[in-house]
């Protein structure tokens, strides 16, 4: 079982990197990554009290796929941000790899997100305010970018209190 010890926190190198597509023929592993991410997650939620999403190289899982829990769970695989609004909000954001630390960041008020889900069905989903903002996040990470690193200025962090 996975729990909040076994997040890769701040500073891990693994964090950084640039993570590799999901392909159709390892979709057999897909249930037990997205198990992991659920239990990792669920886990943050009870110590810390928040959590919509995780992605796969918070747990050194090091794949194109990230696990939402909004309305229902939601299993995003080689994921892919198309018309992303001019339009931008600013917001602090937190992360479950520094849980109490917030960050003040610029994200896009809405956009498309295509992937594939865990029947490797092509999904097309607009969304926009805080999903978007998550969704944002959760891909960043895919990419080795921490919201650290889209801090707006170097006044931009806080501790939870």
């Amino acid at each position: 079982m996975k729990t909040i010890h076994d997040i890769l926190k701040l500073g891990d190198p693994k964090l950084y990197q640039v993570c590799e597509p999901v392909f159709q023929s390892e979709l057999s592993q897909v249930p037990k990554w997205t198990q992991q991410l659920h239990e990792a997650m669920e886990d943050i939620r009870r110590v810390y009290g928040f959590g919509r999403g995780i992605a796969a190289p918070q747990l050194g899982i090091m794949k194109r796929m990230f696990y939402l829990n909004l309305d229902r769970p939601y299993i995003i695989i080689n994921p892919e941000l198309k018309n992303l609004s001019e339009e931008k909000f600013e917001l602090w954001d937190d992360c479950m790899s520094f849980p109490n630390l917030f960050v003040k960041v610029e994200r896009h008020q809405s956009l498309t997100l295509e992937y594939v889900d865990e029947n490797w069905e092509k999904q097309s989903w607009n969304v926009e305010g805080a999903n978007s903002e998550l969704i944002q996040h959760e891909y960043d990470h895919l990419d080795g970018v921490l919201c650290t690193m889209r801090a707006i200025d170097k006044k931009s962090f806080r501790w939870r209190v």
